[in-house]
């Protein structure tokens, strides 16, 4: 009889990567998602699940409506963070980005999305830090039919973290259990995103050479994924 939670088997479960967004009185929000699904198919109905602390959240409760924005694999690491780990109360996230809107005027982004959707909200689940609105679709619009990314994807291959409000969050715990300390070279952690700096790789991306010490990077650099400044890390 199993009578006890093996946390690593519920990492097999699989997952997507998604932007959901809302607007509400000219406000417009969207956010790093993992959980969205088709639950029906007449009509076709989707979920997906917010956590109660974000914009999106409040968003999506007084306008009834969502739109989710499915994310290619090669989408940048910044762009994810643009949407992942910073706050639409501190920010206008659709400046300087492509989107469109449904009749209800919920906005879906265009940039790095394979493909669009809109819903209206017709059930709630409170779950509790978290609800899952279930959505009666709205619109839907096949963009291209690039590689989706999917959350081990965005895991494995792309190094990326779980931001704290997911339904997934972890901590990162493993992260820091699978990265050794080089007695010369050592890593740095993002407190606010868990984007790791491994001097070994630099950060070319961004003018960071590979052998780069963190004590040698400018000032002026910022953390690749939320754009926190150095001062927002930890050594490992």
């Amino acid at each position: 009889m199993i009578n006890n939670i093996d946390v690593p088997a519920t990492f097999k479960i699989s997952y997507g990567l998604y932007i959901v967004s809302a607007q509400y009185d000219g406000k417009k929000n969207g956010q790093i998602a993992n959980v969205v699904s088709q639950v029906t198919d007449k009509p076709i109905k989707i979920v997906t699940c917010l956590n109660k602390k974000n914009l999106t959240h409040e968003l999506v409760e007084k306008s009834g409506y969502f739109g989710v924005s499915i994310l290619e694999r090669d989408t940048p690491m910044p762009f994810i963070g643009h949407f992942g780990f910073k706050s639409g109360r501190d920010i206008n996230k659709f400046e300087g980005k492509e989107f469109e809107t449904d009749e209800s005027g919920t906005p879906m982004i265009l940039d790095y999305s394979v493909s669009i959707m809109s819903a209206k909200v017709v059930g709630k689940l409170d779950v509790g830090s978290h609800t899952l609105f279930v959505g009666e679709l709205v619109s839907a619009k096949l963009i291209n039919n690039n590689p989706v990314m999917t959350y081990e994807y965005y895991h494995e291959v792309k190094k990326g973290k779980s931001p704290e409000n997911a339904p997934t969050f972890r901590g990162n715990i493993e992260e820091k259990k699978e990265n050794k300390r080089s007695e010369n070279m050592k890593k740095y952690v993002c407190d606010v995103c868990g984007y790791v700096y491994d001097p070994e790789k630099g950060d070319p991306e961004n003018g960071i050479k590979p052998g780069t010490s963190f004590e040698d990077i400018p000032d002026d650099w910022v953390c690749p994924v939320c754009g926190v400044t150095k001062d927002n890390f930890s050594e490992m």
